[in-house]
């Protein structure tokens, strides 16, 4: 576990523990729907005043931290992983 989900963890673990699954998948959707309105603001599309894309994308990190800490994920190797998968699919692309 890196250092980010450790801290995550001990703070999920002060506040009484993780939720179900299903409830940390729940979490992470509804974040992820604050992020969207955010992103809208941002650009203009709805609503006025200045949006909060850090903030927001800090709760869906969170929220995704709790999810991967269940399940013993280190999301810092899981995103290498897929750095890796994409640079090489989109190589393959231009190269074809």
């Amino acid at each position: 576990m890196n250092r980010y989900q450790r801290m995550v963890d001990e703070l999920v673990r002060e506040m009484g523990g993780y939720w179900g699954p299903f409830e940390m998948l729940a979490a992470l959707v509804e974040e992820v729907g604050e992020l969207a309105d955010e992103l809208l603001k941002a650009e203009g599309i709805k609503g006025e005043g200045r949006a909060n894309l850090k903030e927001e994308l800090g709760d869906v990190a969170f929220a995704l931290a709790c999810i991967a800490n269940h399940y013993g994920v280190d999301l810092l190797e899981a995103l290498e992983e897929s750095v890796r998968k994409y640079r090489e699919r989109d190589l393959s692309r231009r190269s074809g």
